[in-house]
């Protein structure tokens, strides 16, 4: 077992050294974050071996393992564009355009990378605490059905969504040819802006519900007023109406121009507190006493773990997607996660649609959960979370800036009740852009390119209405949580963690970005990624095979037929889920998806442990 308090160590992987070899796609996110977090490779890395392998060594701890496989090799899926079409992301995604599109981002394999790391990572903290070294597993097909999970949940609810599935949406674009953004959260900043751009009163008013719900819809069927309106006006005066109602634009941004001003720093930072704890692991209370509180009840169903993190205590004050995500993993880990909620519950509780009276989609982010309510402007209840932050392992949040300094909870202030605290801030921006926008999911893939590099060239860019940002964000979230773990495991110290969407933006565009660096077309090639339409349905040829496949016409033959006759001359393609509905009876993924205790479809742990 590592000593917890090797005085030398700067990053949570000085001293370690790693191997690794697999699809470049994988293994070049997986060895950037294994060296930007210490390690050091053994030996040259290697990037035609089928499937993604990693090994850590040294520091005084047992070799830890990963590997990470695009899938059963029974289930066809090969590669990118085949892991997407299974899993639903090109349905989620291509909502917008009306048909499955995909990502021409390789999405699902940043996914798996990320979530490589964490299991590394997490194996490591074990060791650290006593546990034996394990081999940790994970696929592309996990990380796409977890990137869904949100739309599944709701796809396999009591009730129907609460706006219209439909395609439309944002962005807008200006008479003067401005392509942009616009973010509000308050119906009466939104009603403003339109008002004072002089739109219809009723498209005004039938358009706040389809724009407030495209995060849990993936489209936004706006009236076509709205657009015509936008395009009416100058950009200057988009603004000057944005600036008076409080709402916000953003300019879609290029590659290039991110690129130009892409500053190179690591997704997250780890910043040591000064202040030293004796012994981290050892003086957090048992799970179910956090700050003398009762246990109260969890969020469905509740297991009882025995994973890496078991016995740590994570508690996350955590809105939307982001947060609830990094610190939901932190509880498949085996961490006891407490949700931090205001007086009266989270709201978003009952957001439709619901299965058995909770929101499907709130319960695919925090079921397992226990929650106590708390009134963060009240001192006294301030007071409470402090307590309870004394006796935890992780204060998670993703509060807005400077908010968590206002209330006297950033970390400095934690530090003094806990010096071994990590204490963890997933952001929209991390405070690395001077002029930057609200850090929301949509304004963020406007500012940094990835509106660009999630369509093919040729196409207008336009950024995607599935969650990817906050999705990658909160995996990057619970990666850093990790790392900060570990390097508290080794120093003794606690940690401040900063994640952002910036960060998942650079990490998800980075081979983009460095062709765009180097005078190169950083986006794919036109025509990159589109599903084949059959007479039933849609399927997606693997990368390599999509050329070829464009070749047969397809339209009159069944999905089934079509595959076969791709088959018989040599061509790897798969079937385009559709329906995610139906991926509870996919033989692709036979016995992956489950439901909760309150019925809520469930998508497997993204990795396995043995």
């Amino acid at each position: 077992m590592a000593s917890p308090a090797t005085t030398q160590t700067v990053r949570p992987l000085d001293t370690l050294r790693f191997d690794a070899s697999g699809p470049p796609q994988i293994t070049s996110v997986v060895t950037d974050h294994l060296r930007l977090l210490g390690a050091r490779p053994d030996r040259p890395v290697h990037v035609d071996a089928p499937a993604v392998g990693t090994t850590l060594a040294g520091g005084g701890f047992a070799p830890a393992h990963a590997a990470a496989t695009w899938a059963d090799p029974a289930s066809g899926l090969a590669d990118e564009a085949t892991v997407q079409a299974a899993t639903g992301l090109m349905a989620v995604h291509g909502r917008r355009d009306g048909t499955p599109r995909g990502l021409a981002v390789d999405y699902a394999a940043t996914a798996t990378a990320v979530l490589a790391v964490q299991g590394l990572l997490a194996n490591l903290v074990g060791q650290a605490r006593g546990a034996a070294p394990a081999r940790v597993t994970t696929g592309a097909d996990r990380a796409g059905l977890l990137a869904v999970s949100q739309y599944l949940a709701a796809a396999g609810a009591d009730e129907g969504e609460a706006a219209e599935i439909a395609a439309g949406g944002p962005p807008f674009t200006s008479a003067d040819g401005i392509v942009f953004e616009l973010e509000t959260l308050d119906p009466g900043a939104w009603a403003a802006f339109w008002k004072a751009l002089e739109a219809p009163a009723d498209a005004l008013r039938t358009g706040w519900r389809p724009f407030q719900f495209r995060y849990a819809t993936a489209c936004a069927p706006l009236p076509a007023a709205l657009h015509t309106t936008a395009r009416s006006h100058g950009w200057d005066r988009i603004r000057r109406a944005a600036a008076a109602s409080g709402a916000e634009v953003c300019a879609l941004r290029s590659l290039v121009d991110r690129a130009a001003e892409h500053d190179g720093a690591a997704p997250w930072s780890l910043t040591p507190s000064t202040a030293r704890a004796a012994a981290s692991s050892g003086s957090v209370r048992p799970a179910g006493a956090v700050g003398g509180l009762p246990a109260p009840p969890a969020a469905g169903a509740r297991r009882e773990s025995a994973g890496p993190l078991a016995g740590l205590t994570v508690l996350e004050a955590g809105r939307r997607i982001q947060a609830p995500l990094a610190a939901h993993l932190l509880g498949l880990l085996g961490a006891d996660v407490i949700r931090i909620e205001p007086p009266g519950g989270d709201p978003l509780r009952g957001m439709p649609p619901a299965c058995s009276g909770i929101s499907a989609r709130w319960l695919a982010l925090n079921r397992g959960k226990r929650a106590v309510e708390i009134d963060i402007k009240a001192e006294a209840d301030r007071g409470r979370l402090r307590d309870m932050a004394a006796h935890a392992d992780v204060f998670l949040h993703n509060w807005a800036p400077g908010k968590a300094a206002a209330l006297g909870l950033d970390a400095d202030d934690l530090a003094r009740v806990n010096p071994a605290l990590v204490h963890a801030y997933t952001s929209g921006w991390a405070d690395r852009l001077d002029d930057a926008p609200m850090g929301t999911d949509f304004m963020v893939q406007a500012r940094t390119g990835v509106g660009e590099a999630a369509r093919p060239d040729g196409e207008p860019p336009a950024p995607s209405l599935m969650t990817l940002l906050d999705v990658l964000g909160g995996l990057l979230g619970a990666e850093a949580v990790l790392a900060g773990l570990l390097l508290r495991e080794r120093t003794g110290r606690g940690v401040r963690v900063d994640s952002s969407l910036l960060g998942a933006a650079d990490t998800l565009t980075g081979p983009a970005l460095r062709r765009a660096a180097r005078g190169q077309n950083p986006r794919r090639p036109a025509g990159f990624r589109y599903p084949l339409a059959t007479a039933d349905g849609w399927i997606a040829p693997a990368d390599a095979d999509a050329r070829a496949a464009a070749g047969h016409d397809l339209r009159g033959l069944p999905t089934a037929e079509a595959l076969s006759r791709l088959r018989e001359h040599g061509l790897t393609a798969t079937a385009v889920t559709t329906e995610l509905s139906d991926l509870h009876h996919d033989p692709r993924f036979a016995g992956s998806i489950g439901r909760d205790a309150h019925g809520a479809p469930a998508v497997p742990d993204p990795w396995s442990f043995v």
